[in-house]
């Protein structure tokens, strides 16, 4: 990139207009970047809830799936890898995409006082909701960047027992039971409010058509939350069974394979 090309978009970055006086493109392409990124992880987390919740169809097919994505289709045995690999590549996607929220969160006690004295006088859903996502995307930025870490750095520690060790012998429950709400909470609001900002499924009657949607994501979103405390519910269960042999490893039934 030439020195002229680099100084006309330090202008446009500054004044929200390029040197020909023109509105800045910058704002709607890092919007949808935000978006898209956002969509990116929202579909992933809905993923990861259904394939955590393999555990309430026994401890074998939680060990089967968790080898899956080790990669024993490729490699005899899997490695735990592949589990850094994709943990590494989500985390890249969480980070940009919070930069990028964080651009539009109040900067100030007076923007946020201002915020506040708005949406109560004006006590729109969707300003509501936009606050909602501000709150639980903030809570998840720490407790998901914990949760990321440790798959990353304990990629092994990943089975029907290791699992459930974790959860109730290590105490972590207690932040995969706040991670759970506040990220269900953010994915069902975030998907929502992509909806409504990018006008799909608008149809010929909009407003008919936001009602619809949601009730289906409010049903969507109560679904996750349940499967994903039952699957909480279940690893505490068998975590506390497994106490009195804390670090074993599950053994799949006519295999000397572990986890």
């Amino acid at each position: 990139m030439s020195k002229t090309n680099i100084n006309e978009n330090i202008v446009e970055s500054l004044i929200g207009k390029t040197t020909e006086k023109k509105r800045s493109k910058i704002p709607a392409r890092l919007d949808f970047i935000q978006s898209a990124t956002g969509l990116t992880l929202s579909l992933f987390i809905m993923f990861h809830i259904i394939f955590e919740s393999s555990i309430l169809l026994g401890k074998e097919s939680m060990y089967m799936l968790t080898k899956f994505f080790e990669g024993a289709y490729i490699i005899e045995g899997g490695s735990p890898l592949f589990i850094v690999i994709l943990a590494l590549v989500v985390t890249i996607i969480f980070v940009a995409h919070s930069l990028l929220a964080m651009r539009k969160f109040p900067s100030s006690y007076r923007e946020y006082s201002r915020f506040r004295t708005h949406a109560k006088l004006m006590n729109h859903t969707d300003t509501n909701l936009w606050f909602m996502q501000v709150i639980t995307g903030v809570m998840i930025f720490f407790l998901g960047a914990v949760h990321l870490y440790t798959v990353m750095t304990q990629p092994e520690n990943i089975g029907p027992y290791a699992s459930s060790d974790r959860i109730y012998s290590d105490g972590m429950w207690i932040l995969y039971l706040m991670l759970l709400v506040t990220v269900v909470t953010h994915t069902g609001v975030g998907i929502y409010r992509l909806i409504m900002k990018w006008g799909w499924f608008d149809g010929e009657n909009p407003k008919k058509n936001r009602i619809k949607i949601q009730k289906i994501i409010t049903a969507v979103t109560a679904f996750y939350l349940f499967i994903g405390l039952l699957s909480l519910v279940s690893y505490m269960k068998i975590g506390h069974e497994h106490q009195d042999n804390y670090g074993e490893r599950y053994h799949l039934s006519g295999s000397m394979e572990v986890k």
